[in-house]
């Protein structure tokens, strides 16, 4: 039987530096609760994390940044969409370490245009960005589709004199120089803290529901729920990749987090929870059922989501408790990922939304 302490006791195996400002608030959604009546809604805020506008990434940077330290290397490459949220925090991170950091951002025909929001928070971070189009490159959750991107930068890194540390997008998939699930590992321990948080409150979590990407968070999240509190249901709503493919990812990567950590796991296939229905016309494009959950949140709570990741959450976790998804009376927490510079470069969908 694991506790608290003795999985803290296996996460502190792995060294860690310190990026995320932790712990991070945990408390309940009293409006929203009220105006959804048949559940108890809380809000685990790691929007909080204190790293460049915070996010989920600070928490697997505290494992990843340690690794980059130990491996000697003094520059750091990774890729994403042009408005990443990793990649803001990944160059924040280095920053701080006094490293340099390479990101290849890919530019779909719909990403927002202009240097706004995330893109504009690294330039300010001083990153060397290379903006390639998107559809000259394959599946970007895993580095095999985007080598022809990456590998040249890396090569030429090489050639300067510099020793890259290639981190994986999302910092979750066990790929590139990141040879372990250390991202993964910071949402085994997001899930001791929430697990802590919630006994000091006399509450039981039934169900966590987040936005899954890379699938790293949510893999995480699974390890620490199948050691703490079986019960606990992760759902994650895909942001990106199809359900079968992301599934896949988050199995994986709990596995390779419960070998890390020394424990045995047994992971059915209906632990494993990734919802595609509301990946509406795909990843970073705005809909109305994003606008609905953002001013939702926003107006009840004075909490802010983002269009990407925590608005498709939420409209997804709005929908579930109309279709009577969660068991009424249910405890739910909303995992917020953070991502609110993104609100910045979707402001016109957004005011066209609130005037209609």
């Amino acid at each position: 039987m694991h506790t608290p302490q003795s999985l803290r006791k296996a996460l502190d195996q792995h060294p860690q530096v310190v990026i995320a400002h932790l712990p991070t608030p945990f408390y309940k959604l009293e409006r929203l609760t009220k105006h959804f009546e048949k559940f108890n809604l809380f809000v685990k805020r790691d929007d909080q994390t204190g790293l460049a506008f915070g996010g989920n990434k600070a928490r697997k940077l505290n494992y990843i940044m340690a690794d980059v330290v130990q491996q000697g290397a003094d520059c750091i490459v990774t890729w994403a969409g042009v408005q990443s949220n990793w990649c803001r925090q990944v160059a924040a991170a280095a920053a701080q370490l006094g490293l340099r950091t390479v990101l290849v951002l890919l530019k779909s025909p719909t990403s927002p245009e202009g240097e706004d929001g995330n893109l504009l928070i690294d330039h300010i971070f001083d990153a060397d960005i290379r903006v390639i189009d998107a559809t000259t490159v394959g599946n970007m959750l895993e580095l095999e589709g985007v080598r022809l991107a990456v590998d040249p930068v890396v090569e030429d890194l090489r050639s300067q004199g510099y020793t890259p540390y290639v981190a994986p997008i999302g910092g979750s998939l066990v790929e590139g120089s990141m040879q372990g699930p250390w991202g993964a590992l910071g949402y085994v321990e997001g899930f001791v803290e929430i697990a802590e948080q919630a006994a000091a409150l006399g509450v039981h979590i039934d169900s966590v529901v987040l936005p899954t990407g890379s699938a790293g968070t949510q893999a995480g999240l699974l390890v620490g729920a199948k050691l703490l509190s079986p019960d606990t249901r992760i759902v994650g709503i895909t942001v990106a990749g199809g359900q079968a493919m992301v599934s896949g990812y988050v199995r994986s990567i709990a596995q390779q987090t419960g070998d890390a950590l020394g424990v045995s796991l047994d992971i059915a296939d209906d632990d494993v929870i990734v919802l595609e229905d509301y990946l509406g016309e795909g990843y970073g494009i705005f809909s109305d059922d994003i606008g609905n959950a953002i001013h939702l949140f926003a107006r009840t709570e004075g909490l802010l989501l983002d269009p990407v990741y925590t608005g498709k959450a939420a409209t997804g976790m709005v929908d579930l408790m109309a279709k009577n998804y969660f068991t009424e009376g249910e405890t739910i927490l909303f995992l917020h990922t953070g991502g609110t510079p993104a609100l910045f470069p979707y402001r016109a969908p957004i005011l066209e939304h609130l005037a209609r």
